[in-house]
């Protein structure tokens, strides 16, 4: 039970509608001990009536009482049933709440070690399982706590200890088994959430890839994959089914031996007439509402333990601290960049992903990076928006260490757009507007003009209103890619970050993007990462990294004058640009 107690600031929080639904299911409880004991004093009053009775017998006011109780029964159970059930499914919703602000916060070693799949396997499951713990189990336990002892001081003090005795030889077998069972139920349970988890990972990546999977013919591979994995998953549960399928025969067994005890040693006491009729039909009927409670604490312990496996994993999350930590206070007085001698290298890798970089980048300054695949350029920019922190060195954004910055406002002051633009499955012009909802139509307009996006749009039958579908899967690479600059563009960031966000558009598509950005971004500061030397060459510096250090670094002509990875970078992509125009000349 120390599920309940991990979820008391919740239950302390709501102490109110908890107590009023409790109050609720005690009245229900004690109206429902009534009904036997009225039944079995209507028994008695026919066998002692004479037969000449008139129209009113003498059951009439027993009859009515009943059926107020009813009454009154069936409008406590529905207030019961819209309060308690009602505050659990908000403390689903609070959970959900925190724990998707939790990830929200999270930096990227985070989701480096967690799967999507699994994260959204805790978002759902276990936490339908805590919210079942905290309603169904609450009522589970309560209410079989309460039936559980007005039962018992209705036969021991109402009707016959001695037969009341008798009656529950049975129980403590029950107890016995109902232990074993809530082991190998709560063991069982967690090897199904962790399955399940395995088996939202692979549908995801099977949805997300899905386009590769077929392009490369591996439908069946895949599925035969996934087949196996949902057959464990499906074995899991089947244990778990089968551990809670043992509650039930053990509590109609149990029930069994109590009723043949009661039935027998009854019908001695009425022989001895220690006992009436109408009194053992009263203990029958009381022993019949004890089937509820030995259901009650079987069910409590099923989910109960379910919502312990659960909660485990949930709250295992939820405490896990940010990976990076947001404690800086001050707020940035300028866009300004400045490295020294930083160096950083990721979590469990010996190997420097950068070493000692120095760069200064004074404000409307354009800094172009570029090298050979895997040089730490994409690192460079993620310590500068502090999704990691460095190990070694200084790192400041407008002269204040990044570290004593607020994270909202180092992250506010870049526009960044990944080589792999996302999209969310919203229109067009709610895409360009993400990060400022209240743009005007003539602003999203300019911000697609100056990414050369906007010709495209007016295309398309509904134009800024066209859904792009999941992830942007209706547009070209080069559409996405230039939608995702627009979006960064709209957000007016002191400083925009072009991750070889131009990949996938053409040189002559590259170059009326970069002019219109020339001319209309005054006062930004630019950031170009690029495999395509043509993109930077009027950068106001350029690096070039290789192995996570500066191999070289100046302004384009500067390093064209030497004989260095630049100069013979360009030279190469200069005679494989003038090939590629012949041989369309050719086809032409």
């Amino acid at each position: 039970m120390a599920l309940f107690l991990q979820l008391g600031w919740f239950f302390r929080e709501h102490w109110r509608t908890y107590g009023l639904a409790l109050l609720m299911l005690a009245g229900v409880a004690v109206l429902n001990m009534s009904v036997p004991w009225l039944i079995g004093r209507a028994i008695d009053a026919l066998l002692q009536a004479p037969a000449d009775t008139g129209p009113v017998t003498p059951t009439s006011h027993y009859l009515l009482a009943l059926t107020g109780l009813g009454l009154a029964v069936y409008l406590l159970r529905m207030g019961w049933r819209l309060i308690l059930f009602g505050t659990s499914y908000r403390l689903g919703n609070l959970l959900r709440a925190r724990f998707y602000q939790r990830l929200t916060r999270q930096g990227q070693a985070f989701y480096n070690a967690h799967n999507t799949g699994d994260l959204m396997a805790r978002a759902t499951n276990d936490i339908d399982a805590i919210e079942l713990a905290a309603g169904e189990g609450v009522l589970s336990g309560f209410d079989g706590l309460l039936t559980l002892v007005l039962v018992l001081l209705m036969m021991f003090v109402v009707i016959d200890w001695r037969l009341a005795l008798v009656a529950l030889i049975p129980f403590p077998f029950m107890a016995l088994a109902f232990y074993r069972i809530s082991s190998a139920v709560h063991h069982h349970f967690q090897q199904a959430l962790e399955q399940f988890s395995r088996l939202n990972d692979r549908t995801q990546e099977a949805l997300a890839g899905i386009r590769l999977v077929k392009a490369m013919g591996r439908e069946t591979v895949e599925a035969r994959a996934f087949c196996d994995i949902a057959e464990e998953a499906a074995a899991s549960n089947f244990r778990v089914a089968r551990s809670e399928a043992l509650f039930e025969p053990v509590i109609f067994l149990c029930m069994a031996a109590a009723l043949a005890l009661s039935v027998g040693f009854g019908a001695w006491l009425i022989v001895q007439q220690a006992l009436s009729v109408g009194a053992l039909a009263s203990f029958i009927m009381y022993l019949g509402q004890l089937i509820w409670p030995m259901f009650a604490f079987g069910w409590l312990l099923n989910i109960v333990e379910r919502g312990s496996a659960a909660f485990k994993r949930v709250d295992s999350l939820l405490r896990q601290p940010d990976s990076v930590v947001a404690r800086g206070t001050h707020l940035p007085s300028g866009a300004a960049i400045r490295l020294q001698q930083l160096s950083f290298s990721y979590p469990d890798s010996p190997q420097l992903a950068l070493r000692q970089i120095d760069l200064n980048l004074a404000e409307g300054q354009v800094l172009g990076i570029v090298g050979p695949t895997g040089a730490g350029k994409s690192t460079l920019i993620q310590l500068l928006m502090r999704y990691w922190d460095a190990q070694q060195g200084t790192l400041e954004l407008g002269g204040v260490e990044i570290a004593r910055l607020e994270l909202a406002a180092v992250r506010g002051a870049f526009a960044y757009v990944p080589q792999d633009a996302f999209l969310f499955s919203i229109s067009i012009r709610d895409n360009i507007a993400l990060a400022r909802p209240d743009a005007s139509q003539a602003e999203i307009e300019d911000a697609a003009r100056i990414a050369s996006i906007h010709e495209d749009i007016m295309g398309f039958a509904q134009g800024y209103e066209t859904p792009v579908g999941e992830r942007g899967v209706t547009l070209s690479g080069g559409q996405r890619q230039r939608l995702a600059i627009a979006r960064a563009l709209l957000t007016r960031a002191p400083v925009l970050v072009l991750d070889d966000a131009l990949s996938a558009v053409d040189v002559h598509t590259e170059r009326r993007i970069l002019g219109h950005l020339r001319r209309n971004v005054g006062g930004q500061s630019c950031i170009l990462i690029s495999h395509r030397l043509s993109a930077v060459r009027h950068a106001d510096e350029i690096l070039v990294l290789s192995h996570g250090g500066v191999l070289e670094r100046g302004n384009h002509a500067a390093l064209l004058a030497e004989d260095g990875w630049y100069s013979r970078m360009h030279a190469y992509q200069q005679l494989e640009a003038s090939l590629d125009a012949r041989d369309q000349e050719a086809q032409g």
